[in-house]
């Protein structure tokens, strides 16, 4: 049995640009890669893909291939296939590469550097949260042909992640949002975090790349030591062009994130964005430095940033069968839910304010400590303090608080209860899907 060569294989991926893991979403021309999984074997719905219309279908499996169809192609590993398919599509694409990695605000930031950089040029980026081993090959590949700028969104739940994305995405320029207390378990702690996060830096520092550094955050200086190409970016009472590194100037941070900076010719812009809080603006600041670094003129970053509004509930100020929820729900690890919780206190009145906090996941060892202290945070924040999840079970008998065991018996329990005249804080990790909050079969 013959297995495809790289070369082969690129070939017709040239011809059938569109590739796809799930059979479920195969169309006419497709091509279908068939990955292992730990409960999936996709070899198994190669047949299934092409019946689709799948051009044809990429399998490790020489059991799953049917001899006298050459639309199945055998390789010896599936992912791998993926990844080199990946590699080679990105080495044939001469254009800045921006890969962005960080334990907080990742995508946030990824979503307003795309926004300020489509105003000047043709960028392509990470759908949704593709940012693993799976996704990032996948983003690469379908980069279309006119692109000017690629944006990588990188994450990582252990050391190695990263790096292993950096060979895969090539980038040539990136920067670290911040170093927080997310993935702990497979990290290893804070320290595991630090050198993880950092292999962007060091792959820049080794490859000559440009690396964007807050300097405002804590680590990222020492993180990106070893690089010979830093821009750097900090706040300032009174920005001047004299100054190597940017500076942005903040004027508010509730209810909206007010900034200015320096145009190019010296004049001071100013902006208001329709996020709030510390947290958000770092992930402006990065926004505007990287558009000031490609030359994004000043008053096209205003707009870009003025237009922004958040989506995937993330920061997001919205009212559900007449109750007005502060959703940030999109993930949650002790570092961000501080931040979030920080930027709602700054805007609601305790008294007014109702705070809703999943488990926060993957915290190994830390998580019972974790817990508590997020759940006596949000008592400081919020009168009423509602708890979801497994490991916020110990918090809530011990300050007293609701508990629930998942979001299906917390909607049942809400949307008994009148919340008139309140604004309910919402964020924890994925896994709790505090969204069922919101589906119209969480009525009781």
């Amino acid at each position: 049995m013959t297995y495809t060569s790289d070369a082969a294989l690129y070939a017709i991926y040239q011809a059938h640009p569109r590739v796809r893991i799930d059979s479920r979403q195969v169309g006419p021309g497709d091509l279908f890669v068939g990955l292992t999984g730990t409960q999936v074997k996709g070899s198994d719905y190669a047949a299934q893909a092409l019946a689709a219309g799948a051009a044809y279908a990429v399998v490790d499996d020489p059991a799953a291939v049917v001899t006298q169809d050459k639309r199945y192609l055998l390789v010896e590993d599936s992912l791998v296939a993926l990844q080199q398919l990946a590699i080679e599509h990105r080495r044939r694409h001469r254009m800045p590469v921006l890969a962005i990695t960080g334990s907080n605000g990742k995508t946030t930031t990824k979503e307003l550097v795309r926004a300020v950089m489509s105003r000047q040029y043709r960028v392509h980026a990470t759908p949704g949260n593709y940012n693993n081993h799976l996704g990032l090959p996948l983003t690469v590949l379908a980069t279309p042909e006119d692109t000017e700028m690629t944006i990588l969104e990188m994450g990582a739940n252990r050391r190695g992640d990263i790096a292993e994305l950096c060979t895969l995405g090539l980038p040539t320029h990136g920067l670290v949002t911040n170093v927080g207390e997310a993935h702990l378990e497979g990290f290893g702690g804070k320290a595991g975090v630090i050198a993880g996060k950092g292999e962007l830096y060091d792959y820049l520092a080794a490859t000559n790349g440009v690396a964007f550094v807050n300097r405002d955050e804590s680590h990222l200086s020492q993180m990106a030591a070893a690089c010979t190409r830093i821009i750097g970016y900090q706040v300032s009472e009174a920005p001047t062009a004299e100054v190597p590194e940017m500076e942005i100037q903040v004027f508010a941070l509730h209810p909206e994130i007010e900034v200015g900076f320096l145009s190019g010719g010296g004049a001071l812009l100013r902006c208001r964005v329709h996020l709030s809080g510390q947290h958000n603006l770092q992930n402006v600041k990065t926004a505007i430095a990287v558009g000031k670094y490609f030359k994004v003129p000043g008053r096209e970053i205003v707009a870009a940033l003025e237009a922004y509004r958040s989506a995937n509930h993330r920061s997001q100020a919205l009212q559900h069968r007449n109750v007005n929820f502060y959703w940030d729900a999109y993930n949650a690890n002790p570092s961000s839910m501080e931040a979030a919780l920080a930027g709602f206190a700054a805007d609601y009145r305790p008294e007014a304010a109702v705070a809703i906090l999943g488990e926060m996941l993957e915290l190994g060892e830390a998580a019972a400590a974790a817990h508590r202290r997020i759940a006596l945070r949000a008592g400081q924040a919020a009168q009423t303090v509602i708890l979801v999840g497994e490991g916020t079970r110990e918090a809530a008998r011990e300050f007293e608080r609701p508990w629930f065991a998942n979001s299906t018996e917390l909607a049942k329990w809400f949307w008994a209860q009148d919340w008139s005249g309140k604004t309910v804080f919402v964020k924890g990790s994925r896994g709790n899907r505090l969204e069922q909050l919101l589906a119209e079969d969480s009525l009781p």
